[in-house]
């Protein structure tokens, strides 16, 4: 059976969303394994694939804080705290699946999913807002990686400058 993973992050978004809510409500109760759980029980055949719900809301959840001071300096007009709970919880997502499943999930497409979950879930303006915040992380993500491979180049243009005059003096 095929893997729906569209239908894979709306339930972790819905997950990690409602998982929030009960907590600000003071719900003692709210546990993420028992709300994932749930959450996929009624599309465990469409979805196929239960362990990408897993490990992508587990994975956001876990790194929940970090995820949040990465975020905040992409949208520095806009604390975290005061972002609504859906789209905070997308920008969650999307940039988990940019930044630590870059290997599996191509940027464009974790941004894309993003975006396409603001747009359902979402204001009028979310779309645009995750799009945005997003895109800037992809951009600071391949400075980081340009800048890395330049010095690479750097340093291996270095190494072959020093073999060579070691070549030639020989």
């Amino acid at each position: 059976m095929a893997s729906n993973r569209h239908l894979g992050r709306i339930i972790a978004l819905q997950s990690l969303y409602e998982y929030e809510f009960r907590s600000k409500a003071g719900d003692a109760s709210a546990d993420i394994d028992s709300i994932v759980a749930k959450n996929i029980e009624p599309y465990a055949k469409a979805l196929g694939d239960v362990d990408f719900v897993h490990d992508l809301t587990h994975g956001v959840f876990d790194e929940m804080g970090k995820l949040d001071e990465e975020l905040q300096p992409m949208a520095p007009e806009w604390p975290i705290s005061s972002i609504s709970s859906i789209d905070r919880n997308v920008l969650r997502i999307g940039l988990f699946e940019l930044t630590r499943r870059k290997g599996t999930v191509p940027p464009k497409v974790a941004i894309n999913e993003a975006v396409e979950l603001a747009k359902a879930f979402g204001s009028d303006n979310s779309s645009k807002f995750i799009n945005g915040v997003l895109g800037t992380a992809y951009r600071n993500i391949g400075g980081e990686e340009q800048k890395q491979h330049a010095e690479s180049e750097k340093s291996e243009a270095a190494g072959e400058v020093a073999d060579n005059k070691q070549g030639g003096e020989a």
